[in-house]
This record gives C-alpha cells, structure tokens and sequence, in this order.
C-alpha cells in the first residue's frame, strides 16, 4: 500500500529499550527550528487528480517553551509550541505535496499558523501531560515529515520509576494534521479515520540487559480496531537484529469492517568500520492491508520513505547500504541507499462491508528504490546545521495501485536552543 505522506519507518524501538537516559524528561528552555523544504514529484502517469507532478517550496519555523516544575510533591508546569509556514512556491497545478494546506480553489496556502499547550505534572519519574502534543508510541505516533509537525490533543502519562522499565499510557480526542493548521482535524490511514473517535494506547519498554530489549503495547481506534505490538530487539558487537509484530483485529462497530491481520517484520544489521548493511523481510497476513493513523504509527522495518509495503497477504524485501564519511575525513556526511521489493499483494478477499473493498487486486507487486545524502555541520556558528538531499522511485503494476513516482526531497534545518 502507498501513503506519500509517510515517511521513513521506524523499526529501530531498540534504542528507546536500550538508552534509559531517552525517558527522561528534556530540561527547561526553548528551542526554534528553521526548516526549508522543497519536495518535487514526477508521476510516471497522470495521478488521480490529472497532475503530471506536484511541487512546493516552504520555510517552516517550529518554536517550543519548555517550563520547569514548581516546588513539592507534586510539581506543576507548562509546555507550549508554535508553527508558522509560509510558501515560497506552489501554483494551482501543481499544489497537493502535504507542505501547504489547499484552499477551495486548489491553491497552496500562501501561509498558515498553529499553536499549542500542554499542562504537565510530575511526581517523583512520572509525568502526565494534558493539552496538545507530539506522541512517539509504536501503536499512535505523530508524524514529523513535512513542514508542520502533527500534533494529538489528549492525556498522556510516562513513568521510569521502576528501574529499566519505560510506562506509558494515554488517550487522545483531536487531531492537528502536517498541512493543516486546525485542532479539529483527523487522521487518515488506508481506510480507517480518527473523525469522531478517540485513539487510546497503554504499553511498556523494558531493557533486560546492556544488549537486549523488549517493548508490548497495546492500542485502540475506538469502534474500529484493537491492536497488540511487540518488540524484540538485540545489540551485541557489529550486530542490530531488530523484530516487530502488530495483531490487529476489529472493534465495537467496526467503522472500518472486519480486520484480522497479522504484520511482522524481522531485521539485521551489520556494521563494519565506516560501514553498515542491513537486511529485512516483512511480512502481512490477512484479507485487509495493515492499517494506521498518525503518520509515523507503523514501526515495521519495510515502512520507508514512501511505501508502507503493508497490503494485504505481501511479503517484502530490504537490502540497505550506509555510509559514514568521518573515516575518509568528512565529518557530518553520510550516505544511505535502499531498495525493497514487495510482492504476492491479494486484496480481492476485502470483506464487503469495509473500507478495503477493491483497493488492490491479485498479484500486486512493487518496488521502491531511495538514496539520501545527509550533511551536519559539526561545529562553529552554524553547528547542527543540516542539508538533505533524497531521491525515491516507486513502481507498481495496476493490482498494487500504487503510483509510479519519482521524488525529490531537499531539506535545510538548522536549531537553536537555550536554557532558562
């Protein structure tokens, strides 16, 4: 299946596993991030709506004010952000990137704003936050891969009081989407909506040792789904072998039809010297694709910059490369090239009452191919300075239909942050 506002996948959980440090939470201050971004795509074929391609340039401005804690048992403070984009290209023709909200004529915006809170009260290394804000759980995730941020209006709490664990838990009613600046906005996934429903989720990260550790949760799309996660996850040496699970099955009224679907992923990488290559196979069971809200609510290691590969009954392959250029006297420069192959795609079993219905024909197959180059500025007025570059291609025969794009992404960041 294909989602072009998704981006990378995240299967790597190990690291939130593995570093405690990563639980708690940040110091008090600000910070301000400058992002330039240009995103160009070529379809092969005129897309859906007519375009031969789509294309925008944005500066975005993300501002966030991170208080400290009153004094007591129980400590009180506030964490608040702000968005402001502004287009710098993007006509009518070829508008429609997700960097820029659309008017009713079809045209970019040619600005748009937001902004937000969340109440937080911490007691002892447990935290609750209420308000709007950013979410990184592998079963509800906000995404960060365009101009604006997304952001879920809700409750959610963080523990690391018992050693080694990670709690959390929380539920979330509103919705601030990547090219919209409305509260009262929903997430879409393949199918499935948040339009009037809420998206609740409990789970726990645990490191078991130095090497290994694990993560389980547990979701729900209020009357549409309920879905269980799992990770296993092991870093020994040169190794990373990485593995996820969701189970997925269908809820309350079953806004979406019937869902059971099994999705897992197994990954290994092997790093050497400057080096690394990594290997995936992923794998969907079920009559429905795998399934999700939030741009980044899929921790499979074959979800990449713009194919899921999560239709139904596919099976796919990942073959990476990563370069890392401090060893040839480039600090700050890397490489990173991939291709995954996906194929044995049937979405004529869809049942009849669901959104699925005629997504995806039999046989579908697809492949994508990605090549990014990154820079970061190690030191000097402009440190942690950042210039990307990626290339995507996608293909597809008609039963996957997905389109045939090629994509440009240039991006420009550069962060500022200080202390109270």
């Amino acid at each position: 299946m294909i989602r072009a506002t998704h981006g990378p996948g995240r299967a790597l959980l190990a690291t939130l596993a593995l570093c405690p440090a990563l639980s708690q939470a940040e110091e008090p201050g600000w910070s301000l991030l400058s992002r330039n971004y240009f995103l160009h795509s070529d379809f092969r074929h005129p897309s859906a709506s007519g375009q031969n391609y789509r294309q925008e340039w944005a500066q975005g401005f993300i501002g966030e004010l991170r208080s400290g804690f009153t004094e007591g048992p129980v400590g009180v403070g506030i964490d608040a952000h702000g968005f402001l984009g502004l287009k710098l290209d993007g006509g009518r023709g070829h508008a429609g990137t997700g960097l820029l909200p659309r008017d009713s004529d079809g045209r970019a915006e040619s600005d748009y704003s937001s902004a937000g809170a969340a109440l937080k009260l911490r007691l002892g290394n447990t935290q609750l936050r209420y308000g709007e804000m950013t979410v990184e759980t592998p079963v509800f995730d906000t995404g960060d891969k365009r101009l604006h941020p997304e952001y879920a209006s809700g409750w959610f709490v963080e523990s690391t009081d018992l050693p080694d664990w990670r709690l959390q838990a929380g539920r979330f009613t509103a919705f601030n989407n990547q090219d919209n600046s409305s509260t009262h906005d929903d997430f879409s996934g393949y199918g499935a909506t948040t339009q009037g429903r809420a998206i609740s989720l409990a789970g726990a990260t645990y490191a078991f040792s130095d090497v290994f550790g694990g993560s389980l949760y547990t979701g729900e799309l209020q009357d549409t789904w309920r879905q269980a996660y799992l990770n296993l996850n092991l870093a020994e040496g040169n190794w990373h072998l990485d593995g996820n699970l969701y189970r997925t099955r269908d809820t309350g009224e079953a806004s979406a039809g019937a869902i059971d679907t099994l999705a897992y992923s197994l990954l290994a990488k092997y790093s050497f010297g400057a080096q690394a290559l990594t290997l995936a196979y992923q794998k969907v069971e079920g009559d429905t694709p795998f399934d999700f809200v939030g741009g980044d609510s899929i921790y499979l290691a074959n979800a990449i910059k713009y194919a899921d590969f999560n239709g139904p009954g596919e099976a796919s392959w990942q073959l990476r490369y990563d370069l890392n250029f401090t060893t040839f006297g480039a600090p700050g420069l890397s490489l990173m090239g991939r291709y995954v192959s996906g194929r044995d795609i049937d979405g004529t079993h869809a049942p009849a009452n669901g959104v699925y219905v005629e997504q995806q024909g039999q046989g579908g197959k697809h492949w994508e191919r990605d090549i990014e180059m990154k820079y970061v500025v190690q030191s000097g007025a402009t440190k942690d300075l950042s210039l990307s570059i990626a290339h995507v291609s996608h293909r597809a025969n008609q039963a996957q239909a997905g389109d045939d794009i090629d994509r440009i992404y240039l991006i420009i960041e550069y962060p500022l942050k200080g202390g109270w």
